[in-house]
């Protein structure tokens, strides 16, 4: 994946696919480091599939036997002299407190970071293909922070789908908003 955008994207689509209905998405630039964490309330993994994650032909999907997202991510935070760091407890083992935590940092400055995207797409998208999930995006920057939460939007909106093109537009607006502030 050329732009990071994408990894966001793939690795908050996992947390969908684990039947989170609660998902946060936080980025964090403190002018050397990126950190990208991922956090969910969906089924979980327990310590064996967590260990099996760093291997590419390890999957919980049944469309493919490959999974590449979170190899990848690995893959990228190492060369640019950062970490991932997954944390998980199964939904069987837990049953009242399980969920996802995928944390990556990325240095900033190192030639192999790539481009941070288009993440005002990547957070519409998100929203268009899963309107009933609550999402919590942050991005913090040190001239201040772009925050969404869909559960807000939703007390606003009342019956209103989070998916109908002009609440998606109002979306992508606020959002173009926000990052324009803090440049």
């Amino acid at each position: 994946m050329e732009e990071f955008s994408l990894y966001v994207l793939d690795i908050t689509m996992n947390s969908v696919r684990a039947g989170a209905d609660e998902i946060g998405v936080t980025i964090v630039e403190d002018g050397e480091s990126l950190v990208f964490t991922v956090t969910d309330n969906g089924c979980g993994m327990s310590r064996e599939q967590v260990e099996k994650l760093s291997n590419p032909f390890f999957t919980t999907r049944k469309t493919r036997s490959v999974g590449l997202g979170v190899p990848f991510l690995a893959m990228l935070s190492e060369q640019t002299g950062g970490s991932v760091n997954i944390k998980s407890r199964a939904a069987a083992e837990y049953p009242n407190d399980h969920g996802t935590t995928i944390t990556a940092t990325f240095g900033l400055h190192h030639i192999d970071m790539i481009p941070l995207g288009d993440m005002i797409d990547t957070v519409v998208t998100l929203i268009q293909g899963n309107p009933d999930i609550n999402f919590t995006y942050i991005h913090k920057k040190s001239a201040g922070e772009v925050r969404l939460s869909t559960a807000e939007l939703r007390q606003i909106l009342g019956d209103v789908s989070l998916g109908e093109f002009e609440v998606l537009e109002w979306i992508r607006g606020y959002l173009s908003e926000a990052y324009e502030a803090l440049r």
